[in-house]
């Protein structure tokens, strides 16, 4: 594993936003240098979850059926509803859609989800550092999963806040709430 203090996340790129009411909807895209099988089982498979993810999940997300999330930093359990599970292609759940496309040297991962509008840049930091660490994870170079509240300590996790927050046009949020977002 690499000394987390050498990880530096990029500038914040592959993102916008559709902009409904409260509930807005993160769109994130990144490509990943491995094959759609590959980075289906890293979204679906509970231990590469707990590797990278910002949820641990009690059972496979790879079917159609409930599974309990659990949010880190938050203790609580969320039942949620797999919807479509189509491998490797597609998988929605909750408010979480993943798109995975075949693209000459790996994936192109497409992630879509429905984020209070006041914690959106929140979102996109902290999925920005989730695809970080995931990509390292699957080329075998491991840095830990960054998630949670000790995340937002992260001067990495703050920059990329202020960025993605210019890019959709809002305030940087500063203080967390108690309740938080989803990553």
């Amino acid at each position: 594993m690499i000394d987390r203090q050498q990880y530096t996340p990029g500038p914040a790129c592959g993102a916008q936003v559709r902009k409904d009411g409260d509930k807005w909807t993160l769109i994130l895209v990144r490509e990943l240098r491995h094959s759609p099988e590959k980075v289906w089982q890293a979204l679906t498979d509970p231990a590469h979850l707990r590797e990278w993810a910002p949820f641990d999940a009690d059972g496979t997300l790879g079917a159609v059926g409930t599974v309990t999330l659990t949010w880190v930093g938050t203790g609580r359990p969320l039942e949620t509803r797999v919807t479509r599970a189509d491998a490797p292609n597609l998988l929605e759940y909750g408010d979480i859609r993943w798109e995975l496309e075949a693209v000459a040297g790996g994936t192109r991962l497409k992630l879509w989800h429905s984020i209070d509008r006041r914690f959106i840049a929140w979102g996109a930091a902290g999925w920005h550092i989730s695809f970080d660490v995931l990509e390292r994870l699957l080329a075998g170079n491991p840095i830990g999963r960054m998630v949670g509240p000790e995340t937002i300590k992260f001067s990495g996790w703050q920059r990329l806040n202020a960025e993605y927050a210019r890019q959709f046009g809002i305030e940087t949020p500063n203080k967390p709430s108690q309740a938080g977002p989803k990553p």
